[in-house]
């Protein structure tokens, strides 16, 4: 099993900027492609971003697109989310999950196909 740890979360005004990151452990990192969804409160979980094992290969969705940026360090077993361009609609607690098996290039954006979801971290965009 995969445990993993975001962190980086917290308030900024609309516009701005945030670096979230998740620390994974448990098993073979660099095997597992990885991702960061987002849920606000009241609505369903949202896929934000996907990053491939290798860091090669990234996908975003819509909302993501053109403003936030995934990428990985597979020495430091560590996934990161560059969150720019901030609104208000970006509010939501974020959270990173492992594709659930290795070496998957698809673009996977269902949250059942991932596990190890992390506790998440609170991101509030203020206008």
């Amino acid at each position: 099993q995969v445990q993993l740890v975001e962190s980086g979360g917290g308030s900024v005004q609309a516009g701005g900027s945030l670096r979230l990151s998740c620390a994974a452990s448990g098993r073979s990192f660099s095997t597992y492609s990885m991702g960061w969804f987002r849920q606000a409160p009241g609505k369903e979980r949202e896929f934000v971003a996907r990053i491939s094992w290798t860091g090669q290969t990234t996908y975003y969705g819509d909302s993501a697109k053109g403003r936030f940026i995934i990428t990985r360090d597979n020495a430091k077993n560590m996934v990161f989310l560059q969150l720019g361009g901030l609104k208000p609609e970006d509010t939501a607690v974020y959270h990173c999950a492992s594709d659930r098996l290795p070496y998957r290039r698809s673009e996977l954006t269902a949250t059942y196909e991932y596990d190890g979801w992390g506790q998440g971290t609170q991101v509030t965009v203020s206008s």
